[in-house]
């Protein structure tokens, strides 16, 4: 499987493609003015304790407060907030948490307001981006992520990612992290840290440490609800969570971004820095690769698929549906079951895409054509499972209901992907309403004067619906000829079958349009 990443540049942020032999898989949008992003970590203040719900509204500076589970707080959310507490107050001088006594841990089953209460502070961590009317979804049991491991404050524990199948290997991770990790840190060790070496677990693991620090050191002086530490941008968390030997290039198309890309690339996997590449061509980055084409494919109520089969898509705020149709699609009608299942299957394959292209979340209900063989349900299922084990969010298939209907609940962080491919109409402007066509020479006419006597252009060529120069051109003292007399000179009148019925356009001598 060849990987490509497309990333589009511009003032107000980056655009990011994601390519997995030439099809779009994912896309990312990253906005300048895009101020909570999943892994930021903020100085909280409780502003209400709700016993009903067991959580708390924390003011994080978001218009809406944001939601803190008690589930979410984390076993040693008391050694947090003891820590906030002596740094705020001077009391703590160390970086680390050597000197620190970890508290017990917080009952599984205890009620929120036996820990937290109104206006104290403590430090949270963004688990969801506002999403929507809510506000952002917070948790409190911090953690910090680099590309081969995971720093967990007030924990012992070290965790070995299950993909990592080997038992060699994993005992070997173990021992390289337990050298090295300071007290009272736990880890998690990623799945691209298998075959990796001391120097790079351990240059990893000091990177996650002086961000740690660096939490510490601006703890005393900052303003609650304000900022403490930011997560990296998102081409760097993706190029982070994602870049391995599969990618074969990275496409940037503007020069500041090239040279951050770059150097990041050469910091976490040196041997890949030759595959980043500057777009030079003249056409847009997107356009030039194909994925501006894609975008318009797969983005819409209706995703058609090859061979006449297509896809329909609705939303609403928890709920996708998703609807399997074999639209013209020819079928032996001896073998409507295979006919079918191979429908579903191309289906099960783009939904997946689907999936993660949009980023959709929550729960996902899939009506594929019915089959009647069990055994053709069960491979479907397979299929399906084996199709979103690419997908990186975290997600549970269920089997088919006795409907036929497959369920899929898919974790969700942000909100979900959504570009818009209809096009305004040129003639109404998505009014659904045009100008009266009796009006339409009376509007050419104003521009003239405007163009001809105010702007004294010479030689202009007037470009029309066909219909429109017809009428036009008709007779031998025809509108034409009667322009001429008026404003002193011939206009030229040309058609383009292209046009809208009451679309016009003016050009100059150099054939180049007037804008009006």
């Amino acid at each position: 499987m060849i990987k490509e990443l497309i990333i589009d540049s511009s003032p107000n942020g980056a655009t990011i493609a994601l390519l997995q032999d030439k099809q779009l898989v994912e896309l990312h949008k990253e906005t300048v003015t895009n101020a909570y992003t999943v892994g930021d970590i903020y100085l909280g203040r409780i502003k209400k304790i709700m016993p009903s719900l067991n959580a708390a509204f924390v003011d994080v500076g978001y218009e809406k407060d944001a939601f803190l589970h008690y589930l979410d707080l984390g076993p040693q959310v008391q050694s947090l907030l003891k820590l906030t507490k002596q740094v705020r107050s001077g009391g703590y001088q160390s970086k680390l948490l050597d000197n620190l006594k970890l508290e017990a841990d917080i009952n599984k089953g205890g009620k929120i307001s036996e820990v937290l209460s109104k206006n104290q502070l403590i430090p949270v961590q963004i688990a969801k981006e506002p999403i929507s009317t809510k506000g952002p979804r917070l948790s409190a049991d911090l953690s910090i992520a680099g590309r081969y491991v995971v720093l967990v404050p007030f924990s012992e524990v070290i965790s070995i990612s299950k993909k990592i199948k080997s038992n060699t290997e994993r005992v070997r991770l173990r021992k390289i992290v337990e050298s090295i990790k300071p007290k009272h840190f736990g880890v998690i060790i990623r799945t691209v840290s298998e075959g990796k070496g001391v120097t790079e677990m351990q240059k990893d693991l000091l990177d996650l440490i002086t961000k740690w620090e660096t939490l510490i050191t601006k703890l005393p002086s900052v303003e609650p609800a304000k900022k403490i530490l930011g997560e990296i941008d998102r081409t760097s968390t993706i190029l982070r969570d994602i870049l391995n030997s599969d990618f074969q290039s990275i496409y940037v198309n503007d020069n500041g971004m090239y040279e951050e890309v770059r150097s990041y690339v050469h910091e976490i996997s040196p041997d890949l820095e030759s595959i980043v590449r500057l777009h030079k061509h003249r056409d847009p980055i997107f356009e030039h690769y194909g994925v501006e084409k894609q975008i318009k494919s797969a983005f819409g109520k209706t995703v058609n698929l090859a061979g006449g089969a297509y896809l329909v898509i609705e939303h609403t705020e928890a709920l996708h549906v998703i609807d399997v149709n074999s639209g013209n699609r020819t079928a032996n009608k001896e073998n409507q079951e295979e006919n079918a299942f191979q429908v579903n299957k191309e289906a099960a394959r783009e939904i997946a895409r689907q999936l993660r292209l949009r980023d959709m979340g929550g729960i996902v209900v899939i009506d594929f054509i019915d089959m009647h063989k069990p055994t053709n349900r069960k491979e479907l299922f397979d299929y399906l499972r084996a199709e979103m084990a690419h997908d990186r969010a975290k997600h549970t298939i269920l089997p088919p209901s006795k409907f036929g209907l497959v369920q899929i609940t898919r974790q969700r962080v942000r909100p979900e992907m959504n570009i818009v491919t209809n096009e305004v109409c040129p003639t109404c402007h998505g009014t659904g309403a045009i100008r009266p066509t009796v009006l339409l020479l009376d509007d050419i006419e104003n521009n003239f004067n405007y163009i001809l006597v105010e702007q004294n252009e010479k030689k202009i060529t007037l470009c029309v619906h066909p219909y429109i120069e017809a009428y036009i051109k008709k007779g031998i003292y025809n509108r034409q000829m009667k322009w001429y007399f008026k404003y002193g000179q011939w206009i030229k009148v040309k058609s383009n079958p292209a046009y809208q019925i009451t679309e016009f356009r003016f050009f100059s001598s150099k054939d180049e349009e007037i804008k009006l």
